[in-house]
């Protein structure tokens, strides 16, 4: 075992995050040596206390755009969502998150997890799934423009009052919200800072 967790670390660079809570928590999440900034574990207790106490977890579909190691979708996985679609364009952050998505299934073997290495946008342009809950972590360096593009797109792929959640820099600007979406929650971190938005309801 720690051959096998030596070996792990020396090829994703050391680095390593975990699931916080629920029913795979503590499992180890691998991190690619480079290009992925993982939600801290301080910001992903604060923004799963609160969905959790809302009900905003069980039985849902959730979609992790940007995913990066897949710990936020992994996580929501952990606390009961059912079915997760992880969406990284990074070819060494999809291998991260296909073998994080093993690693929590061992211990959730009832959920769905499904790893897309393919551009956010294009991802939701050509996906029939809708979505109950939604997070949006893009790099710092993306540009506001592309992530404007991704909410617009994302409209049509959310349940009625769904949850999207979308974590920036604090030194960005609110995100640019399409029709549709109403931004209702924001919150920091140091330099991290999480907004919320719900999906219009049915009618």
């Amino acid at each position: 075992m720690e051959n096998a967790g030596g070996a792990a670390a020396a090829r994703y660079g050391g680095c390593m995050t975990r699931i916080i809570a629920g029913a795979a928590g503590s499992t180890t999440l691998r991190v690619p040596k480079s290009g992925t900034r993982p939600t801290s574990d301080r910001v992903r207790e604060a923004l799963f206390s609160s969905l959790e106490s809302r009900g905003l977890i069980d039985d849902t579909s959730v979609a992790d755009l940007y995913a990066g190691t897949g710990a936020l979708g992994l996580e929501a996985a952990s606390r009961g969502a059912v079915e997760v679609s992880l969406v990284d364009r990074a070819a060494p952050a999809a291998a991260a998150c296909r073998e994080n998505a093993k690693a929590v299934q061992k211990r959730v073997p009832g959920v769905r997890v499904a790893v897309h290495a393919q551009p956010a946008l294009g991802y939701l342009r050509t996906t029939a799934k809708t979505f109950d809950l939604v997070f949006i972590d893009p790099p710092y360096e993306v540009p506001e423009s592309e992530l404007t593009d991704v909410l617009d797109a994302l409209v049509s792929r959310l349940t009625p009052e769904a949850v999207v959640v979308v974590e920036r820099g604090t030194r960005s600007p609110e995100p640019t919200w399409p029709t549709g979406l109403t931004p209702f929650s924001k919150r920091s971190w140091g330099d991290t800072v999480a907004w919320e938005a719900v999906a219009d309801a049915a009618g």
